[in-house]
């Protein structure tokens, strides 16, 4: 879960990720704003980069496919607390 100060349009890329990842973006109140779905690595120098439809102030980063069975979509609420 990445966290942070303000709400913006973060973009998140895959260099030097393994494996291919769900990127979820989450608002202030806590819903959904945006998924990016089965997100390959990459392997080259540049990368695509992949920016939500919304602002977001967290953004988490799950295996791909994880969203698909949680049955995650854009509107959905969320709950997360922080220690």
């Amino acid at each position: 879960l990445f966290i942070f100060q303000q709400p913006k349009v973060y973009g998140f890329w895959m260099k030097n990720t393994f494996i291919p990842l769900d990127i979820i973006w989450i608002d202030k109140n806590k819903t959904i704003v945006d998924i990016k779905r089965d997100v390959l690595p990459c392997k080259e120098e540049k990368c695509r980069v992949y920016y939500p439809d919304k602002e977001a102030l967290y953004v988490l980063e799950i295996n791909a496919g994880l969203s698909d069975e949680m049955n995650l979509n854009v509107g959905d609420g969320v709950e997360f607390y922080m220690y």
